[in-house]
């Protein structure tokens, strides 16, 4: 089965050998978000776990929409906190990009993530 990356110019360029997205039949794998600006590359939201998840489930969002699917479409989603006494935040920001019935879900508190960032997100989608 072939594989097309999926590009948008609405969600930051990927900073190594990875496409924002991979689609295969009717699958999208979604590579990791952080909140990054996609105009300048910046990080946004320091010190703020809600405005950086907000951001990052922005990006998601256009990578979703340039693979031609809405968030509705998703089907799982995997979250990334240096600090997981955040997960309150970022379960209420998570609510306001997804509606019943939601996607799976794993949170994972790690170390450390790119450019410093306190939130990443990566998603499986269903299209069709």
């Amino acid at each position: 089965m072939p594989r097309n990356a999926i590009h948008t110019d609405s969600a930051p360029a990927a900073i190594g050998p990875y496409s924002q997205a991979t689609r295969a039949g009717n699958t999208v794998f979604f590579s990791g978000q952080i909140p990054l600006d996609p105009a300048s590359g910046e990080l946004v939201g320091a010190g703020d776990v809600a405005a950086q998840a907000r951001r990052a489930f922005e990006n998601l969002k256009a990578v979703c929409e340039a693979a031609g699917g809405t968030m509705d479409d998703i089907v799982r989603v995997g979250l990334y906190l240096t600090d997981l006494s955040q997960f309150g935040a970022v379960n209420a920001v998570m609510g306001e990009y997804f509606a019943q019935p939601y996607p799976a879900r794993s949170t994972i508190e790690v170390s450390a993530l790119p450019k410093g960032a306190a939130f990443e997100v990566d998603a499986v989608m269903v299209l069709g």
